[in-house]
């Protein structure tokens, strides 16, 4: 079973001595994101900065920086169990399309002990301040790159809930902090907040907003899959940790947040209330430039008497986006499948920022077989954003990127088996020459069939590979040769 609540993990981890305790005083200002970055990109252990200047509360970072630790942190050996968990709810029968997809969602909601549960009191708010005693200069952010536009909150797990029909959204945002009760919310084009405060503005209403720190694990990822807008993350985030979260009201807004969240900021959103956001240096390896996004106004903070916040640092690959980008290709295998049933297995790299492409096996039965499945991947949910998509046959490991290569580089005509088209990029996406959407790649790299226009004679080539019987007689002597 999953971790219950952050520091349970962080202490497990020590324990595990896979935590390091910083003691000496770090500077938010690039020092804690220098840190941790090389920290990450050495494969090495989660952080506590307990000596953070400016700030009497310890910041964790690099919590989910291995597959380990993920793993670890939602009480998991492999990814696949999720995955299995979730292929077995849909069996016998594999609904279609999106209808199906969230009837899926639906089964999982008939499990007794995944919905979240409310209690009437929370270590989230065991400390309340209001107005005028509200000072986020006191909460530690994170200026990790020279050119940031300012001190970043990037693990705040944002609340918000549709105007029109109640149905609530828990989404991780980039939070800017402007001033001492000032926040930036960068709400992108795709997302589904960012759609609840356009309802409240077109109606002249605000909207209430709650921001959570150092929640549950589960709670954390699931701030990050990619689910359908009516579909309830905590749900998801019980089904994952096997157990139903614990929600509390809040104090000054209409939205309940996770009773064992170390730190929990309250708002309101006025319509069109906007400040410049960023520039930010963020998972895409460049910098986003400023752009105006909503200012929400903090009227609340509630925290756990000795709190302490978690952080994570974006930039170019490999940084903690990796594990829990690795998490959401795992988890959906089975609910992608049920808008592509064609395909075998996937892989989104890590280099490509995860939503930027998509490697995927398929049982090639007819003609064009691959250039049927870019198109169904394009047109599934937040798939929609992939730029490139790599098809190769089934025999293929999509996890092995020289395998891949070995496909892509060599079985293709690229005159005859490269789809271009164009479609909706992601908004952080600099190199579309105008925003918001941009050309895409489809590259067929699996073998090519007669009726696909492949006449020369022979057909298409058979792939070397070893004699059988010889290679098990190979290894069955390997000692006798004193190889190693």
């Amino acid at each position: 079973m999953a971790y219950g609540t952050l520091r349970a993990f962080l202490k497990a981890l020590e324990k595990d001595g896979d935590l390091r305790r910083i003691r000496v005083e770090v500077d938010p200002y690039l020092e804690v994101g220098e840190i941790t970055d090389r920290v990450n990109k050495a494969g090495g252990p989660a952080l506590l900065f307990e000596n953070v200047k400016g700030s009497s509360m310890p910041l964790a970072m690099n919590v989910f920086g291995t597959d380990r630790r993920m793993l670890k942190a939602l009480g998991l050996s492999s990814y696949g169990e999720i995955s299995d968990k979730i292929a077995g709810l849909l069996k016998p029968e594999l609904p279609q399309g999106f209808t199906g997809l969230r009837e899926a969602f639906g089964k999982l909601g008939s499990v007794a002990h995944i919905p979240p549960k409310k209690v009437s009191s929370a270590p989230c708010q065991e400390v309340v301040l209001k107005g005028d005693d509200v000072d986020l200069g006191t909460i530690p952010a994170l200026h990790t790159w020279p050119d940031d536009g300012g001190a970043f909150y990037n693990l705040g797990l944002t609340h918000t809930k549709d105007p029109d029909t109640g149905v609530r959204n828990l989404g991780l945002y980039r939070l800017q902090r402007h001033d001492k009760r000032t926040i930036g919310m960068h709400w992108q084009i795709h997302k589904d907040s960012r759609n609840h405060y356009q309802v409240a503005a077109r109606r002249g209403e605000r909207l209430p907003v709650a921001i959570a720190f150092g929640c549950p694990p589960a709670v954390t990822y699931a701030s990050t899959a990619p689910l359908p807008g009516d579909i309830d993350e905590y749900l998801f985030a019980g089904f994952v940790q096997g157990k139903r979260v614990e929600m509390v009201d809040c104090k000054t807004v209409p939205l309940q947040v996770p009773a064992e969240a170390e730190v929990v900021l309250e708002g309101w959103l006025e319509p069109g209330v906007m400040r410049d956001e960023g520039p930010f240096g963020d998972h895409t390896g460049f910098y986003t430039p400023m752009e105006p996004f909503p200012a929400l106004t903090i009227d609340c903070v509630t925290m756990r008497k000795d709190p302490l916040l978690q952080s994570i640092v974006v930039g170019r690959p490999p940084t903690e986006d990796g594990p829990l980008g690795k998490a959401t290709e795992r988890f959906f295998l089975p609910l992608l499948k049920i808008i592509v049933p064609d395909i075998v297995d996937y892989d989104l790299p890590e280099a490509g920022g995860f939503h930027n492409c998509a490697i995927v096996s398929i049982d090639k039965k007819y003609p064009k077989h691959a250039q049927k499945v870019m198109h169904a991947i394009w047109g599934a949910h937040m798939m929609s954003l992939t730029k490139l998509i790599v098809v190769v046959d089934a025999d293929c490991d999509v996890h092995d990127y020289q395998e891949v290569a070995w496909r892509a580089f060599g079985n293709v005509d690229y005159a005859r088996d490269l789809t271009v088209v164009e479609g909706p990029v992601d908004h952080l996406d600099h190199a579309s020459y105008q925003q918001f959407w941009g050309g895409k790649a489809g590259i067929d790299a699996t073998r090519k069939l007669p009726e696909e226009g492949y006449t020369r004679d022979g057909g298409w080539p058979e792939m070397v590979a070893s004699d059988p019987a010889t290679a098990e007689r190979v290894t069955r002597r390997w000692k006798e040769y004193g190889l190693r």
